[in-house]
């Protein structure tokens, strides 16, 4: 667990450890996420200048080192906001591991992605015409580019804007307050990290539909929906939990409803 108000933190090195860990595993899930773009983004491979593998490494170096270090700043300040990765650190320190609602956070992921999939149906009919015709993919290779994509949305995502944004924001009210962050302060740092969340997704909606108001407040709201259930189990049970509530929403909306409708996303 982490160290409360007044609790000496962990050592710095456990700290790296643990941050090399998520770094590595960002970099990974980059590597996972290219077939995914490449879909959304059939002239990516004109438009780059260097060979796409390069490219992929390239990108995956640069992620990694960078969610590394995201993931060092995010851990040591989250000792002081009571936020953080029990699980993993159990894991790498060889203590009892906690007890974490997985079912439920599956659940809540689920839950997420239907609530997203629902207020879709609701502003679907009123955006714009497509910029393009979709480029015509099988449902099953959809789905497996939307499975391996799952996993950058589960694990760099949330290293990026629960265990770095939200624990900052945190931090920041505690540092300028010297107490203990109030409940208030951790719902304006998931809601702003929420809504950031959603503000993240414009440029690929700007792939599909011009970019007016509807298609602005559509794409940040409904991702905005999710990033608070993430948020909200980040704050409560840990990044795993996020991380896991993340995934499964993402296994929903990009694996489960392509094979369902037989359509590209």
């Amino acid at each position: 667990m982490n160290a409360g108000p007044g609790m000496p933190a962990p050592a710095l090195r456990e700290d790296l450890r643990l941050a090399a860990l998520l770094g590595l595993a960002a970099a990974l899930a980059t590597v996972a996420l290219f077939p995914y773009l490449l879909q959304l983004m059939p002239d990516l491979r004109a438009k780059v200048r260097i060979a796409l593998p390069l490219l992929i490494l390239l990108q995956a170096m640069q992620a990694g080192l960078l969610l590394t270090l995201l993931s060092l700043i995010g851990l040591r300040i989250g000792h002081r906001a009571g936020l953080g990765a029990p699980w993993l650190r159990a894991l790498l320190t060889g203590k009892p591991l906690p007890e974490l609602p997985w079912a439920l956070s599956i659940l809540a992921g689920i839950g997420a992605a239907f609530a997203v999939l629902g207020l879709s149906l609701l502003t679907d009919p009123y955006l714009p015409m497509r910029l393009q015709a979709p480029a015509v993919t099988a449902a099953g290779a959809t789905a497996l580019n939307g499975f391996l994509a799952s996993f950058y949305g589960g694990i760099a995502e949330e290293i990026q804007l629960r265990l770095f944004l939200t624990t900052l924001i945190v931090w920041l009210f505690a540092r300028l307050s010297n107490k203990r962050p109030a409940v208030t302060v951790y719902w304006i740092a998931i809601i702003v990290a929420a809504l950031l969340f959603g503000a993240g997704h414009l440029p690929a909606a700007a792939h599909v539909w011009p970019l007016d108001a509807l298609v602005v407040a559509r794409t940040i709201l409904l991702n905005a929906v999710a990033g608070i259930v993430f948020g909200w189990l980040y704050w409560k049970r840990g990044l795993e939990m996020a991380m896991l509530a993340h995934f499964s929403a993402d296994l929903i909306l990009h694996v489960v409803a392509p094979v369902i409708s037989g359509a590209n996303p």
